[in-house]
């Protein structure tokens, strides 16, 4: 998710819930094939089996537009949504899942992407911080799980994996500023 792609979507969601009826329809067009995307790398079912939990997805988005806060990233919320009704989907159904939840569907190719060498250029800055560290800001910052979620997976508390993001975050800082981080250090 670029950051570019991100602010539009939150400018046209910001005119949206102020009644614009156009930068909705814009906003919708722009997110659909998006989902489409993460539904089926995550449901791995027919075509209308995908189609379904996309169309749930987006009733819920829509439902639920109101409580995007304003100023948080506007990706990682339409992700969250719709993780949540693509595994509500698969357990009414009985269906177990065909592919894993690892994560990857937010790696697959994307054509509305604008500069293709910023993921390379993203993944080469996180190679210079520990991995542990780096873990918790893919985590977190580009597919939006919660600290709580990390915390589970990584056998964190949610605020130790809050302070490790905060220091992990000033360090890529200070590397992208041409400053080198004195500790090194991973999450503490």
């Amino acid at each position: 998710m670029t950051a570019g792609r991100d602010a539009r979507w939150a400018s046209l969601l910001r005119q949206a819930n102020a009644g614009d009826r156009a930068a909705y329809v814009a906003w919708l067009k722009e997110i659909a094939p998006v989902l489409r995307g993460i539904v089926r790398a995550r449901c791995g079912g027919s075509f209308e089996d995908c189609e379904d939990i996309v169309q749930t997805t987006l009733i819920a988005i829509h439902e639920k537009r109101h409580t995007w806060r304003d100023g948080d990233p506007v990706g990682p919320w339409i992700y969250a949504i719709a993780r949540y009704k693509t595994v509500d989907a698969l357990r009414s159904r009985g269906r177990t899942r065909t592919t894993g939840f690892d994560g990857t569907e937010d790696a697959v190719a994307d054509d509305t992407l604008g500069d293709p060498t910023a993921t390379r250029d993203l993944d080469r800055l996180l190679t210079q911080i520990d991995p542990a560290s780096a873990h918790i800001v893919r985590r977190v910052k580009l597919h939006g799980d919660s600290a709580d979620d990390v915390g589970a997976a990584t056998g964190m508390s949610p605020g130790a994996v809050r302070v490790a993001l905060h220091r992990a975050m000033a360090r890529l800082t200070q590397l992208v500023q041409g400053d080198t981080p004195r500790d090194g250090g991973g999450p503490r």
